[in-house]
């Protein structure tokens, strides 16, 4: 092969690379959440989108991709002093993200440095107006006042912060032991305070309970006082019921045989001996018609005497039979009532 036909071969060749090379540099590809500065023989030209895009070879500089897409950077622990001349260590955690990468690109050489120390400033000043208590307890107001200076500051960097949240905060070791054991005499408060609470309480329910059980047991006792009285009201209704039917029987009886003088002085003699055997019965009221008892029992006692059986009954006197047999039975049926 001559020299000439080599040269044009290497030329050839070196026009090809140089294609290849040119083709390469113009076009370039973005992913998605990701910007690209261009810059035009040193000045800021456009932002290139996610996708593909193309570009002037050796005129146009791509600069490195920035990330669009939320992202967490957590700082150092910081150290503050409190109001009340406490230093305290602060971590703290900061949620941004870029929303205009040509300000992120141009308005701040390093972004992420600049939050950070934004961040410590402004802990300074917020921490700088509280005491350690406040302090301890205010995180979400601590979070707020840094999330809007930082919203603010940030703003012209393209930048804006999401959340702002402390990690911990952490006062000196003294601190600590003292709180511990302040925390330790508070829970042992608490806990003494609920056991007096439950002791209290179940005597209140005891005395509820037996303040209960005395009400039902008084109303159990009127309830049976009741009906005993109620029984015993009606067993004496229907005892005197039974007295009446009986009397009512015997005096019917009497009106029905029509009985004389002589049967009515019988009839009481006999009776006297029952009246006389209570033990109560001391004095004895004798009626005025003893006296004619008495001659219709010295008749009854001739007629005896005159040819009668010991204990019978005359034949002629038919009523005392109806006599004693109607007290018998009004007795009966009374004692069956008051039963």
């Amino acid at each position: 092969m001559e020299a000439g036909q080599i040269f044009v071969l290497l030329v050839v060749i070196l026009l090809a690379i140089f294609v290849l090379v040119t083709l390469a540099k113009s076009v370039r590809i973005v992913p998605q959440a990701r910007a690209g500065i261009v810059e035009r023989l040193g000045r800021y030209q456009r932002t290139l989108d996610p996708g593909l895009t193309v570009v002037v070879p050796f005129i146009d500089r791509v600069l490195p991709l920035l990330d669009l897409r939320e992202q967490v950077v957590s700082f150092p622990p910081q150290p503050v002093i409190t109001q009340d001349n406490l230093v305290v260590s602060i971590d703290t955690v900061i949620y941004y993200q870029v929303n205009d990468p040509k300000a992120a690109t141009y308005e701040i050489a390093n972004y992420i440095q600049g939050i950070e120390q934004l961040t410590v400033t402004t802990l300074r000043n917020v921490i700088g107006g509280m005491d350690l208590e406040r302090t301890l307890t205010s995180r979400e107001e601590i979070n707020n006042a840094l999330r809007g200076v930082l919203d603010d500051a940030t703003g012209k960097w393209g930048i804006r912060v999401n959340r702002v949240e402390l990690k911990a905060i952490d006062p000196p070791p003294s601190i600590q032991d003292s709180m511990e054991k302040q925390m330790r005499a508070d829970r042992d408060k608490r806990a003494a305070i609920l056991n007096a609470e439950g002791v209290r309480q179940s005597q209140i329910l005891t005395a509820e309970g037996q303040k209960q059980s005395a009400i039902l047991t008084a109303e159990g006792d009127k309830q049976s006082a009741i009906l005993r009285a109620e029984a015993d009201k009606q067993a004496q209704i229907l005892r005197a019921d039974g007295e009446a039917k009986a009397i009512g029987a015997v005096f019917d009886a009497i009106h029905r045989g029509n009985p004389d003088q002589k049967l009515l002085a019988y009839q009481y003699l006999q009776m006297m001996p029952e009246i006389a055997k209570g033990d109560s019965n001391k004095v004895w009221i004798v009626p005025s018609e003893f006296s004619k008892a008495l001659e219709g029992l010295g008749q009854a006692v001739g007629r005896f005497g005159a040819g009668l059986a010991p204990g019978a009954i005359p034949a002629d006197d038919t009523a005392a039979e109806e006599v004693e047999a109607a007290a018998q039975q009004a007795a009966a049926e009374g004692e069956a009532a008051a039963a």
